[in-house]
């Protein structure tokens, strides 16, 4: 399993089991004719967190491909899509318990699963391994700041927390 030591001053995995959505920060792993769908310990780190959940769509409901089937609050807010068409089917447990999410991405913290409208891996034909996860993560600001610096690395950012530190308020 790739094990990212420093990644914005945490430590993450990508499980090697599982499928990537890296733009939608989603992991995928196929259980028979349903796929399960969760978050990244990498998104939950870049977006600062996960603090509510709030349901789109029924449980036992068909959507397509990009639609919306999770509101989630974070560091801002996002839209979690179902990236492959089907019936959904969400983890009523994380409404009342969103934390859950955070402690145990890849486990107990999965969002929703599908049953897709086709066969599970044609369905996943656009995600990418872990190793292609990883390496879609490399320009991020995960690593572009390994210690998780306020301010992180963009200039604007250093300029403006230097300023803030050397005000003076009367």
């Amino acid at each position: 399993m790739p094990f990212v030591e420093k990644f914005l001053g945490r430590g993450v995995n990508i499980p090697e089991d599982r499928r990537y959505y890296a733009k939608k920060g989603l992991w995928a792993k196929p259980e028979g004719q349903e796929i399960l769908f969760g978050l990244t310990e990498p998104f939950l780190v870049l977006a600062g967190g996960l603090d509510e959940l709030d349901w789109l769509c029924e449980d036992g409901q068909p959507v397509e491909k990009d639609e919306a089937v999770i509101f989630a609050i974070t560091g801002k807010i996002q839209y979690i899509e179902a990236p492959v068409p089907g019936i959904v089917f969400l983890n009523a447990p994380l409404r009342r318990n969103p934390g859950v999410v955070g402690r145990d991405p890849y486990g107990a913290g999965w969002l929703f699963k599908m049953k897709a409208r086709t066969d599970a891996r044609q369905a996943l034909a656009a995600s990418v391994d872990a190793h292609g996860y990883l390496e879609s993560l490399r320009g991020s600001e995960g690593f572009k700041n390994p210690e998780g610096l306020k301010g992180g690395v963009s200039g604007i950012c250093k300029a403006v927390y230097s300023g803030i530190r050397e005000q003076k308020i009367s």
